[in-house]
C-alpha cells in the first residue's frame, strides 16, 4: 500500500489555515499548499504582508486571507481556523516587540494556547503542525539524568531545560520551550491531534547575527549540536508530517550540521554584513574563534524525521544524520 500522503485527500480535508503566513515559512507553506491544490486560510498579523501573498500566487480563488492585528485574538483566530481540517502554526513576534527578552515567553506561550484551544473549537479540525525549535530540545546540563551518557545522540525525546535557559538567558529557548510545552499538554488533555517540527536556524537571505536562535552558538558548535534548514526542506517536513497519517509526535528538522572550521567560517561570514566580515579585525577574531579543532562530533539526530521522508516526493535528498 502507499504511504498515506500519497494519496489524494477527499475534497472536504483540502482546506487548511497557515498562521502566522507573514513570515519566511508561512508564505513558503501557503505557496507550496496551493500548488499541491489546498484550499489555503493564510492569517497574519500584518494586512500588507497578506497582500503581498495575494501577488505571489496563481491560485487566487483558492487562497483566503486573515488579518489579526493581535496573537491573542481569540475570535479572529476561530474565524480563521473555520472549515479547515489542518493548521500549520508557527509564531511571529509582533513587530512591536521583535526582539527575543524574558517577556517573550510570556507573549508566546499565550499565543500558543489560544491557537490550540481554537482548535479544540473547531470541529472540522483534523491535525495541527506546530512548529517549535531545536533550542526547546537542545539546551541543559550535559548528563543531567542518570539514565543519560554523554555518547547518547540528543533527539526529541529531549527538552531544553527551563532554569538552565533562564540562567544563561537562553531567551529563544525559554519560550519554545514553554510554547511547546503548553501546546501539547492543552493538544493533550482537548484531545486535538498535534505533530511538532523542531527546526534548526533556518537558513534565510535576511538571517544575520541578530537572530534570536544563534545565543549560545559557540557552546551548539563545541556541543556538537548547531544545525540548520534549508527553507524549502523545512516546508517539505511540515507537509509530510501533516499528511502522513502515520506521523506522531515531535520531529528535529534540520539538513546541515555546522561541526566544522569550514562550514563555520562559511556561517560567520554569511551572518556579518560584507564590510565587517572581511575586515582584517574580523577575520582575525573568527580565526581565534575556531582555532582550537578541526572538528566537533556531531551529537544530534534527525533520523525519526529521516524515515517519515524516506518516501516523499520531494525531490530532495534527506541525509540521514
Amino acid at each position: 500500500m502507499a504511504p498515506a500522503y500519497l494519496c489524494s485527500p477527499p475534497s472536504s480535508a483540502r482546506t487548511v489555515c497557515v498562521m502566522d503566513a507573514s513570515g519566511h515559512l508561512g508564505s513558503a507553506l501557503v505557496c507550496s499548499l496551493l500548488q499541491r491544490g489546498y484550499t489555503v486560510h493564510a492569517a497574519a498579523h500584518n494586512s500588507d504582508e497578506l497582500e503581498q501573498l495575494r501577488k505571489l500566487t496563481s491560485e487566487k480563488d483558492k487562497l483566503r486571507l486573515f488579518h489579526y492585528s493581535d496573537p491573542l485574538d481569540y475570535h479572529n483566530i476561530v474565524d480563521a481556523l473555520r472549515g479547515c481540517s489542518g493548521l500549520f502554526y508557527s509564531f511571529e513576534p509582533p513587530s512591536e516587540q521583535p526582539t527575543y527578552d524574558e517577556f517573550m515567553a510570556d507573549l508566546e506561550v499565550r499565543a500558543a494556547h489560544n491557537v490550540l484551544e481554537a482548535c479544540a473549537q473547531t470541529e472540522t479540525m483534523d491535525k495541527v503542525v506546530f512548529t517549535s525549535s531545536a533550542t526547546a530540545v537542545i539546551w541543559r546540563e550535559q548528563n543531567q539524568t542518570h539514565n543519560e551518557t554523554i555518547d547518547d545522540d540528543v533527539d526529541e525525546k529531549r527538552w531544553s531545560d527551563i532554569n538552565f535557559c533562564k540562567k544563561f538567558k537562553l531567551w529563544h529557548g525559554l519560550s519554545k520551550t514553554l510554547a511547546e510545552k503548553t501546546a501539547w499538554a492543552l493538544a493533550m488533555d482537548r484531545g486535538v491531534n498535534m505533530v511538532s517540527i523542531n527546526s534548526g536556524l533556518l537558513m534565510c537571505p535576511d538571517l544575520t547575527i541578530k537572530n534570536p536562535y544563534l545565543k549560545g552558538a559557540a557552546e551548539m558548535y563545541k556541543d556538537g549540536v548547531f544545525v540548520t534548514v534549508d527553507l524549502r526542506f523545512l516546508v517539505n517536513a511540515h507537509i509530510c508530517v501533516f499528511e502522513d497519517v502515520s506521523s506522531y509526535g515531535r520531529y528535529l528538522c534540520f539538513n546541515r550540521v555546522i561541526n566544522c572550521n569550514n562550514d563555520a567560517h562559511r556561517l560567520a561570514n554569511m551572518l556579518l554584513p560584507p564590510s565587517v566580515s572581511s575586515s582584517p579585525q574580523a577575520q582575525c577574531q573568527s580565526q581565534r574563534s575556531w582555532e582550537d579543532t578541526g572538528l566537533y562530533e556531531q551529537r544530534i539526530s534527525n533520523k525519526k524525521l529521516s524515515k517519515l521522508m524516506l518516501d516523499f516526493d520531494n525531490g530532495i535528498q534527506l541525509d540521514d544524520h
